[in-house]
């Protein structure tokens, strides 16, 4: 053990990184000096130290480098220093990604993995397991097994943990250890039982039933570990999630046993599943009870882990958290900032109006004390103020803009931009205060990308406020003084002051003519364009190109392009066949969460882009131009499980349906589906499935021509899956001889409804004018009664036949359905309904405008 210690002098240096400067090559060549014999520990456990340095801060080393310094390394076996052989194993294992021939070390490491030394046998585990493949696991598993159920914990640790991350890659070996480690969970050792429960659970994730037996027998006999406990809890609640019936009673009463533990942490996973399950505020009474009293805690780690966890809650249940407001406000002054910012937060979404100014006077106190991430915390829960409290804009705006002008990150400034433009965008009476507050902000914003934005807003805004003129020199201001890109969008913002206010349109085509002179090539084009179609006049080439423009998602718009040179490049490109850029939606429930890095948004088109390129000749079909969502054509307890995803394009479908084999001794060979088609639709190909291995889901894609006529597009497709079944053994895989014998399953019934073929929309403000414009354009009208009893039901049920949003319907007594979209290959429509309640039941009068007729008449017969 006296290798351990250390030298005096040596603790006393500190100052700096001593690996700051390192430099691949010299390291590389320090690692030579392993071949020398004897070799010095000290010396190279610091030359070891520098590779894993470099490794862990990314520096990429070729094959040959990791192989060379892999194979030095291994040298290094013959010493018998502990340092120096725990340092061998770590680095072997970071290089064995890396390097080639690894597999030469594995008699080395199953020998010191059962050998006598115990500091040796854990770290020899951990990198045997993460170099050996799945075929050579086989060797070792022996050894495994009774490394799981070692006397030492850190041995079984070990051999528990590696257990767990060869879960991903051999789970059918992996599965055969869980007798070892359903008798290490009763191990004394805390660790050990938590991983050894990990690895039994994880072996049985796909067996409902053998997790639920698991579940019920450790509930009844609880366990020693406090981390095990843990687990078991998140388990016993997915459960409640799953079967929400009586049946999951049980599992509840044992989460709220849990919350008597002795352990802090048992009883904060209990309150915090409670929270997260219940749905009505007496049933979280005693989860609330206990938060409330961490609230009061001596420790700062349970203080703000029930600040947090209450400030999670006020978004589905504020009546519940109101109980606790005496013991917040005593968090208000907590010398921890954090635990003080959620305290505040949490009394700004359940407090009354009244209190807001003093809890707002109390923020403005500490807020230039906390981080970044806190302070947007504070900024989301004011949004929220925003439109709770509607009357107290003035003072809130007034606070987010003294917010504004300090010192802060983009996305903190970004954070208060998003709050003053939902108070402009919710409240007309804020509107005014709002813009004049972001107007002032972009005078000084070095941030670009929030600058373009507040421009667009300013724009959208501006031109519908009671003075829009005060607001062209803020924007003007900006074609003088900024970047290109801040130019570019203020000269887009000025048009929209020419398009929606006339009586403004000289001055602006003044302002544009000047721009067309600027030094920056996006600048002048867009003058130039802009005035162009300012100049003609025509209010419908001014809407389309001005006031109301679809913004196409861009990744796709690539895709598309780049298809269309490369298949067709004499036709002319159709921009209204690509899905346009779905706007953020955003998470009601997150009132205070901490989220530093926001979610990529991806839509249904990019999610599945990749998939559909593997298919032969997709490139014809032109682009994508709607992606629907899944839909389960299987119930979810069966053998076979598949759901069908639609993939519109302007004359075809492609009918993707994904497949999971859920039975481990079967693999389905020459998967394909066979489709019995409406009328007029015909199937261009077939694209099989060759191979479908147990729980590894894979697609079989159908392309079907629409019929020519829209009106022939309706209609309901039978569908069955045929496939070669092969018997496998389920712990490897692999299939018996023989060449399997031919099945088919059946499938749920789909349809092909109108909502598949458009891309719908809500109405835009200037929704009544966007009617009026299309007066000349061929409409269908009819009158229908209705099933439905309720009138809300009615109106939800055609805004789903027809592929609306929900907030396309309006009215109280009388609802009324304004909306309107893209239909495939690219003709527009507008949709009109209105719906009364009577007598007789639901009555509605539905209307529909389209420069196509028979897509008019389309819409009617989706309902009818």
């Amino acid at each position: 053990m006296s290798s351990f210690k250390r030298d005096k002098k040596e603790e006393e240096d500190s100052g700096g990184n001593p690996y700051q400067n390192l430099d691949k090559t010299i390291v590389l060549q320090e690692a030579r000096y392993f071949n020398q014999t004897p070799v010095n520990p000290r010396k190279c456990c610091l030359i070891l130290s520098k590779v894993l340095y470099l490794l862990n801060q990314g520096e990429k080393f070729t094959t040959q480098e990791a192989t060379e310094a892999f194979f030095a390394t291994t040298k290094l076996f013959q010493s018998k220093d502990v340092m120096l052989r725990r340092m061998v194993y770590l680095c072997i294992k970071e290089l064995s990604t890396l390097a080639q021939d690894v597999i030469i070390v594995t008699s080395s490491l199953t020998k010191d993995m059962t050998g006598k030394e115990d500091l040796y046998r854990a770290a020899a585990i951990r990198a045997l397991c993460s170099i050996t493949d799945s075929t050579m696991l086989q060797a070792i598993e022996r050894y495994m097994k009774q490394a799981i159920v070692d006397k030492n914990p850190a041995v079984s640790s070990a051999a528990l943990v590696s257990a767990l991350h060869l879960s991903s890659t051999a789970p059918d070996l992996v599965r055969r250890w869980a007798n070892e480690a359903q008798e290490a969970i009763s191990s004394d050792n805390p660790m050990v039982s938590y991983h050894a429960l990990g690895v039994v659970a994880g072996s049985r994730k796909n067996d409902k039933l053998s997790t639920v037996k698991l579940v019920t027998r450790l509930a009844r006999s609880p366990l020693k570990s406090p981390y095990a406990l843990c687990l078991l809890i998140r388990l016993a609640a997915q459960l409640v999630e799953d079967d929400d019936s009586e049946a999951s009673q049980p599992y509840i009463e044992f989460i709220e046993c849990c919350l008597r533990h002795k352990s802090e942490m048992v009883i904060y996973e209990a309150a915090h599943a409670i929270v997260n399950l219940r749905k009505t505020a007496r049933d979280l009474a005693p989860a609330v009870s206990v938060l409330q009293l961490f609230c009061g805690s001596s420790k700062a780690s349970l203080r703000l882990a029930g600040a947090r966890t209450l400030a999670r809650l006020t978004a589905k249940h504020p009546t519940a958290v109101a109980a606790c407001a005496v013991d917040l406000e005593n968090l208000i002054s907590d010398p921890n900032r954090s635990v003080a910012t959620l305290a505040v937060t949490t009394l700004l979404a359940t407090g009354a109006e009244s209190s807001v100014d003093r809890l707002m006077k109390q923020i403005s106190s500490f807020v230039s004390e906390i981080s970044d991430e806190f302070k947007i915390v504070v900024v989301r829960a004011i949004r929220r103020l925003c439109t709770k409290f509607p009357r107290k804009h003035q003072s809130l705006a007034a606070f987010l803009a003294g917010m504004l002008r300090d010192e802060g990150g983009l996305e903190y400034k970004a954070a208060i931009a998003d709050a003053i433009i939902a108070l402009v965008e919710e409240n007309p009476d804020a509107k005014e205060t709002g813009l004049a507050h972001l107007c002032e902000f972009i005078e000084d914003c070095e941030h670009t990308a929030l600058a373009v934005r507040i421009l667009h807003l300013l724009g959208r805004e501006g031109p519908k406020s009671r003075q829009p003129s005060r607001y062209i020199r803020f924007i003007y201001n900006r074609v003088i003084l900024e970047s290109g890109p801040v130019r570019a969008a203020a000269v887009s913002a000025v048009a929209q002051f020419g398009a929606q206010r006339p009586e403004l349109l000289p001055n602006i085509s003044v302002l544009l003519s000047r721009c067309q002179l600027d030094d920056e090539d996006e600048v002048r084009d867009r003058a130039i364009y802009f005035s162009a179609i300012l100049e003609t006049g025509d209010q419908q080439l001014i809407n389309d190109y001005i006031i109301n423009v679809s913004k196409p998602n861009p990744v796709l718009l690539e895709k598309a392009l780049r298809d269309h040179i490369a298949t067709r490049p004499e036709e002319p490109f159709d921009i209204n066949a690509v899905p346009t850029e779905e706007e953020p939606k955003e998470n009601k429930e997150a009132i205070v969460e901490i989220e530093v890095r926001k979610p990529v948004q991806v839509s249904m088109e990019e999610m599945y882009a990749e998939q559909l390129s593997k298919i032969a000749g997709i490139e014809r079909l032109g682009p994508v131009f709607k992606t629907n969502n899944p839909v389960d054509l299987t119930e979810a307890e069966t053998e076979y499980r598949v759901r069908l995803i639609k993939h519109i394009f302007g004359r075809h479908v492609v009918l993707q349906f994904e497949c999971v084999n859920t039975l481990s001794d079967q693999v389905l060979e020459d998967v394909h589906v066979r489709l019995e088609c409406p009328p007029e639709y015909e199937v261009k190909s077939i694209t099989p499935c060759q191979k479908l291995v147990y729980d590894k889901p894979d697609s079989v894609f159908v392309i079907v021509e629409y019929p020519s006529a829209f009106l022939d597009s309706l209609g309901t497709f039978g569908a069955s899956l045929e496939f070669t079944v092969r018997d496998c053994d389920p712990n490897t895989g692999v299939p018996d001889p023989g060449e399997g014998y031919a099945d088919n399953y059946p499938l749920e019934e789909f349809e092909m409804g109108c909502a598949d073929q458009i891309r719908a929309r809500a109405a835009t403000d200037d929704w009544e004018q966007t009617w009026e414009r299309a007066a000349n354009a061929p409409e269908a009208s009819d009158t229908f009664i209705l099933s439905q009893n309720d009138i809300n039901d009615a109106a939800k049920a055609v805004c789903e036949h027809l592929g609306l949003p929900k907030n396309a319907i309006i009215g109280e007594a009388v609802k009324e359905i304004r909306g309107g979209g893209i239909f495939r290959g690219g003709a527009p429509v507008l949709v009109r309904a209105r719906l009364a309640g009577g007598s007789a039941g639901i009555t509605m009068k539905l209307a529909s405008r389209s420069p196509r007729e028979d897509i008019a008449q389309l819409l009617l017969a989706a309902v009818g």
